[in-house]
């Protein structure tokens, strides 16, 4: 089967900002940084902060040596924000205990912050060729197809892991990334192109009808939501307050405007009034913030407020157009965006 693979793959192979040409070795370190932001993010999404990164810091000790506010003003806009923390504190790692080089196996390289069983072996399979099943989402499709499995994911994770494994060949690297090419151009998970793909006549799904049915997942558990104030204030320069959240947690490190604690319901107006970071005319904005969170769903109400002076709080003052340009994760953006209503276009030229 592993020939089929290859063949299809060396005709139909994608065209990735970081993956090396055919023939040549690919660079550890750009097959780690793309890895690190693939991880539970579209490639589309990847494309541009992968090349902006490899602009700004072309070498993994070049990355080491940045400061993690540059770091996470970079990644901010591509999420879960605790990758980008792990990719510094693994440059850091590698450029001065390993003396610049990546570890070569699999085992090494899950000794780095952020690279656990997944990452390490699509590294070590792709810079290394180490025979590696790495596996994504569209490789668990592909061989929950193949074999058959109606295992519910993600319980069926390690019988498809041990499935792969036994067919990865020498070629460990074409292997692993041609069986997500398959999954992305072909064996897709509505109507799958089968008759196109390589491994038509190995598929059990496809020969008992079911292959639109596999993988199985398992039901979705409904997030819990979660609902607060959120402050943006002007002082006369059109400067916005924005406070550090703090160094452990969610968005860790990140830069916000005040934020009044969570909970199930909204504070009433007066009771807002108390969680403001300092007295102020301020007024609710119509309308709220919505954002979606891995394990829960949050909804803000904005309150606003100009002032004349500026009063003693901790927190930074930016101007808006230098918003751009700071770690600001995307819900603090809506926020930010809301409360001036800005409705978008201030923001627009964040993305890479």
């Amino acid at each position: 089967m592993a020939p089929r693979l290859l063949a299809w793959y060396d005709t139909h192979r994608r065209v990735l900002p970081w993956r090396a040409p055919a023939g040549m070795r690919a660079d550890p370190y750009e097959v780690w940084l793309s890895e690190i932001m693939l991880q539970q993010t579209m490639v589309q999404a990847v494309a541009g902060y992968y090349r902006k990164f490899l602009k700004l810091w072309p070498t993994v000790t070049a990355l080491a040596d940045a400061s993690q506010d540059d770091v996470l003003a970079a990644w901010a806009g591509l999420g879960y924000y605790a990758r980008a923390r792990n990719l510094h504190a693994a440059a850091k790692m590698v450029a001065h205990e390993m003396g610049g080089s990546f570890p070569a196996t699999a085992e090494g390289l899950r000794t780095l912050p952020g690279v656990g069983a997944y990452t390490s072996g699509a590294i070590a399979a792709i810079a290394y060729d180490e025979k590696q099943a790495a596996m994504d989402a569209n490789a668990e499709r592909v061989i929950a197809r193949v074999f058959a499995i109606e295992t519910p994911m993600p319980k069926a994770k390690r019988e498809l892991h041990r499935l792969c494994s036994a067919l990865v060949p020498d070629r460990a690297g074409d292997f692993v990334q041609g069986l997500m090419d398959l999954g992305s151009a072909i064996c897709t998970p509505k109507r799958p192109a089968c008759p196109n793909c390589p491994w038509t006549d190995d598929c059990r799904a496809r020969r008992n009808g079911i292959q639109e049915q596999l993988p199985v997942k398992a039901a979705k558990l409904a997030r819990p939501l979660k609902r607060g104030a959120a402050f943006v204030v002007r002082d006369r320069t059109g400067a916005v307050l924005l406070v550090k959240r703090p160094d452990k947690g969610l968005l860790a490190s990140m830069l916000e405007p005040p934020l009044g604690p969570w909970g199930q319901e909204f504070p009433s107006p007066s009771k807002a009034l108390t969680q403001a970071p300092f007295k102020a005319k301020w007024k609710k904005r119509p309308g709220l913030v919505r954002h979606g969170f891995t394990h829960f769903e949050l909804e803000t109400e904005v309150y606003v407020a100009d002032i004349a002076r500026r009063p003693k709080v901790k927190g930074n003052w930016i101007l808006p157009e230098k918003l751009r340009d700071v770690a600001l994760p995307t819900v603090m953006r809506k926020i930010v965006e809301h409360g001036l209503d800005a409705g978008g276009p201030l923001f627009a030229s964040r993305k890479p």
